[in-house]
């Protein structure tokens, strides 16, 4: 399996989808601290690309491998966080599994 075999299975795979769905209140709270954590999602993201940056400029443009592991891992939870927000009812780490 190659690595956007695997992504894909990340982004599209089996969702299990929770029996009951939250209350419209509930539905509401969740959404704003997914939302907050989106927030944090965003600055570490920042952060990360110009560290990125900074070791590609000094390794001859060779990437780290663990900074964009994790930066794909981070897109995967930011979709589900987007996915989750905009109607599905699978909610993103920490409530579910982050794989």
């Amino acid at each position: 399996m190659d690595a956007e075999d695997k992504l894909s299975g990340r982004l599209h795979g089996e969702q299990f989808e929770p029996e009951q769905p939250d209350s419209i209140p509930l539905r509401i709270l969740y959404s704003i601290l997914i939302a907050m954590m989106l927030s944090v999602s965003h600055t570490v993201l920042g952060v990360l690309t110009v560290i990125q940056i900074v070791i590609m400029l000094l390794s001859k443009g060779k990437p780290n491998p663990n900074i964009a592991e994790f930066g794909t891992g981070l897109g995967v939870w930011m979709a589900k966080a987007a996915r989750y927000m905009t109607g599905s009812n699978v909610k993103p780490w920490p409530w579910t599994e982050l794989d």
